[in-house]
């Protein structure tokens, strides 16, 4: 884990990781924007919008996005990449913003974060005007993830058990924990996301973001020789892994 202020464990690692992790769930966000319905004229918030490229592409696509994180230099960043965008410092446990103000909500890599799951989806649909919708995103079961041999290795290095698989990355885990909160679920399914590499150097800087140089040191030759058979014939890395998502409707209140 990186080694950052308790108090503030994202904004230290900000800028490595929108370097090498910022728009990685790409590949999630189509299924999500389809089946909420997303398009020009929507008001979309995203919730731990990191270093905004989801906010960027919503503007693209000519929606109405605002974004929160509770990391300031996310937030800073966020700002910058997607230009004149509302970002707002914030929790998902308590959104600074007003009651009814969106027409979808997005968390994609955020909803597992959020210190109470059912706080966190009142405050959704406290947001989300009458038939508005949110969409969650993120990690599949360890199993479906290349990703997973770097982090066995590395746990197996600092003498360690790999985490065991959450709820939410299990099948059904999110239409469940949204079913039960009384959200009506649309759809839900999984996809592939990859993870690419230029070199040894960003495979390292990418795996170990937020730790010091001594630890760096140490740990680089075993992310390497995790990740050899995942390295291409030009010297690159592809780990292909995998997100589950799940798009629900606000329930009546």
């Amino acid at each position: 884990m990186p080694t950052t202020s308790p108090d503030d464990p994202w904004s230290a690692v900000a800028d490595d990781w929108g370097r090498y992790w910022g728009d990685f769930a790409r590949p999630a966000w189509e299924p999500l924007l389809r089946t909420a319905g997303i398009g020009p004229g929507t008001r979309v918030l995203d919730v731990g919008c990191g270093t905004g490229e989801l906010l960027e592409h919503l503007q693209e696509l000519g929606a109405r996005p605002s974004g929160v994180d509770p990391a300031p230099r996310m937030v800073e960043l966020a700002r910058a990449r997607a230009v004149g965008v509302d970002v707002r410092p914030g929790d998902f446990e308590r959104l600074p913003f007003d009651d009814g103000a969106f027409d979808a909500l997005l968390a994609v890599n955020a909803f597992q974060f959020a210190e109470d799951q059912a706080d966190a989806l009142a405050e959704a649909g406290r947001v989300l005007a009458p038939g508005g919708v949110v969409g969650l995103a993120g990690w599949a079961e360890r199993a479906r993830n290349d990703l997973d041999a770097i982090n066995s290795a590395l746990a197996a290095a600092d003498d360690d058990e790999p985490p065991e698989d959450g709820p939410l990355r299990l099948e059904g885990g999110l239409a469940e924990v949204l079913r039960g909160a009384g959200w009506e679920v649309l759809d839900g399914g999984v996809v592939p996301v990859p993870w690419t590499a230029r070199n040894d150097t960003d495979l390292v800087r990418g795996i170990l973001f937020g730790e010091d140089a001594s630890t760096v040191a140490d740990l680089a030759p075993v992310v390497v020789e995790a990740a050899a058979s995942f390295r291409t014939p030009d010297g690159s890395y592809r780990l292909m892994n995998a997100f589950r998502w799940a798009v629900a409707r606000r329930p009546e209140l």
